[in-house]
């Protein structure tokens, strides 16, 4: 029983979606278009403005293939109609973040800066006001890549749990440590 999979996927206005014959579902939207590759075990109905997938066996595998593809299908649906924003801090001190079209540039205490070219899909955008950490804001119709991208990012300087030091996602809760303490003797 795939709970995920049996959910419906509402269409908003303004979003069209199409199946080809040879299992490529399309998605067009305000924000552009997305496509995807389904197995044929799993099938698409279109209902009103609704899309709802079945399966034709019920194996296991065809059982984990019919919420996957529920799920990628409804980000896709998102994706092109709303679209998808990921923002990132660098907690730490000299920490930067400059942006030129599609080129990132981080200093994050290294001997060097590292210089990232993102993929055309995503736009960034850097902030460094007085008072607060540099930000790097991520966005994209895809969530797949975005999330790709932020994660990347991201392992360049993983938080550190005694001072939360790195990048991090924004709202995201670290576990700090305690460090060492003094014993009298």
């Amino acid at each position: 029983m795939s709970r995920i999979g049996k959910l419906p996927i509402s269409i908003p206005k303004g979003v069209t979606v199409n199946v080809s014959d040879k299992n490529v579902v399309t998605v067009n939207g305000p924000l552009g278009t997305l496509s995807q590759m389904m197995d044929p075990a799993i099938t698409l109905e279109l209902q009103n403005s609704d899309i709802l997938l079945k399966r034709g066996t019920e194996q296991k595998r065809h059982k984990a293939l019919h919420g996957l593809y529920r799920s990628l299908l409804n980000n896709m649906v998102i994706g092109v109609s709303t679209g998808y924003k990921v923002v990132q801090e660098l907690v730490g001190v000299g920490y930067k973040a400059v942006n030129t079209e599609q080129l990132l540039e981080l200093t994050l205490g290294y001997s060097h800066n590292i210089i990232i070219e993102l993929p055309a899909e995503i736009k960034v955008q850097t902030t460094a006001e007085r008072g607060k950490n540099p930000t790097i804001i991520l966005q994209s119709i895809d969530k797949q890549l975005i999330g790709h991208v932020a994660a990347k990012i991201r392992s360049l300087r993983k938080p550190e749990p005694y001072k939360g030091k790195g990048i991090k996602f924004e709202n995201e809760i670290l576990r700090r440590k305690a460090g060492k303490s003094a014993t009298a003797k």
